[in-house]
């Protein structure tokens, strides 16, 4: 039954994808063009070429694909997906605006088609030699036809702007790295020596065929230049195993914090090879927490496995990880996916670290990332637990970000007592 759900949901996948290509070559190309010209022909062969790219880019990864081959097809792939989205967006905006267009050049073709009153003419003598008669001329009418064009090329010119400016600035704020955010936490339970501990989060770094080893360069010194007392990656690191992306991981050992980085999985440590990742990043010089727990800078500090683990029997182990420990210490967890929030309330958790929403990364999916997460990004309590969600400071599939910037997040932990 798993793979009959499986394929009829390809099926309505690809079913989509053709229709809304086929409306985007309509408007764009068959609305804008005529029969047999060089444009209507690059537009057609580009409406069969981008969606192929795209799907190569999702299915290259797990098929196996030698990295090269992943690389050559991530950038146009998942660029046109973003493209998609924005495109179909913009013109459905247009088909709003396209009646009113029709109108107001209706009325416009009209009013200068429209008799002008002369003045009657003066009379003429009769000894006068009689005047040739004067050309008509008239104001061309603007035909159905023509209108119907200008309109199509107007709102689909408005159109790809629109789209393609959106693109092309969300792609932007990615590849500059992200921004770093502060935000600052009092716990109940923080002894007044901790006041002020400063934790930098980091999650969501997808380092893949298309962010590498300079996008980490640039993460690892942004996270330096904050001067943190301890470091947070709470997951989906890397897209990809240890032999593709090890080289791009390496700028992570220059991580510096006076009490060390710490690091837990997410879901897609366990789509790459997580245990291999793990021992990876232990020898970079972070600190994986397996579902266990440290003592540090005057709280515990914890962590736990995403739950995509539970498959390989490595799940989260709230038991495991908390279980225990001196109840008048604080606690902060790191774990990847904010689900797990009701556990981390029931063990009596102050402050859970979290990422994997993105932000929704591309708007709207903010809304659709709404209905799956009881947070979708920043700072919000759950019971006597709060909860704090970053952005992430990469991309999954297209390098794009828009209505939700990348993020660094530096969280003071302030004390009560101070």
């Amino acid at each position: 039954m798993r793979v009959v759900g499986a394929a009829l949901a390809a099926v309505v996948v690809l079913a989509l994808l053709a229709a809304v290509h086929r409306y985007l070559w309509r408007r764009f190309v068959g609305d804008t063009t005529t029969q047999g010209s060089p444009w209507r022909r690059a537009g057609t062969i580009a409406a069969y070429v981008l969606p192929l790219l795209s799907v190569g880019a999702l299915v290259a990864g797990p098929a196996g694909a030698p990295f090269p081959v992943q690389r050559a097809l991530a950038w146009p792939g998942y660029l046109w997906l973003a493209a998609l989205l924005y495109l179909t967006l913009a013109l459905l905006v247009g088909e709003a605006v396209r009646p009113l267009l029709r109108r107001w050049l209706a009325r416009r073709t009209a009013a200068d088609a429209a008799p002008v009153r002369e003045p009657a003419p003066a009379p003429v003598p009769a000894s006068a030699p009689e005047a040739p008669p004067e050309p008509q001329s008239a104001a061309p009418a603007l035909h159905t036809p023509s209108r119907r064009l200008f309109v199509a090329r107007a709102v689909g010119g408005a159109a790809a702007v629109a789209g393609l400016g959106t693109v092309g600035y969300g792609t932007y704020g990615v590849l500059r790295g992200p921004r770093v955010k502060r935000v600052t936490v009092p716990l109940a339970r923080l002894p007044r020596s901790a006041h002020g501990f400063r934790i930098a989060v980091v999650s969501d770094i997808h380092l893949g065929p298309i962010l590498g080893r300079s996008h980490t360069q640039r993460i690892v010194d942004a996270v330096n230049r904050t001067q943190p007392d301890l470091i947070a990656v709470v997951g989906d690191l890397v897209d990809g195993s240890v032999a593709d992306l090890g080289p791009a991981a390496e700028p992570l050992a220059g991580l510096r914090a006076r009490h060390g980085a710490f690091f837990v999985t997410g879901n897609h440590e366990y789509y790459s090879g997580a245990a291999q990742w793990v021992d990876h990043v232990r020898e970079l010089g972070l600190h994986p927490l397996e579902n266990a727990r440290v003592q540090t800078g005057g709280f515990d500090l914890a962590g736990v496995n995403d739950i995509a683990g539970e498959s390989e029997g490595q799940g989260p182990d709230f038991a495991r990880a908390l279980g225990g420990r001196d109840p008048a210490r604080a606690v902060v967890l790191m774990a990847h996916q904010p689900v797990v929030i009701d556990e981390a309330v029931e063990h009596g958790v102050d402050l859970q670290l979290s990422g994997h929403t993105h932000g929704g990364q591309l708007w709207p999916g903010n809304y659709v990332a709404e209905l799956s997460n009881p947070t979708v990004a920043g700072l919000e309590r759950h019971g006597d637990t709060q909860l704090y969600v970053t952005r992430g400071a990469g991309a999954w599939g297209p390098p794009v970000r828009v209505g939700a910037p990348s993020d660094i997040t530096v969280v003071e932990l302030a004390s009560r007592q101070a």
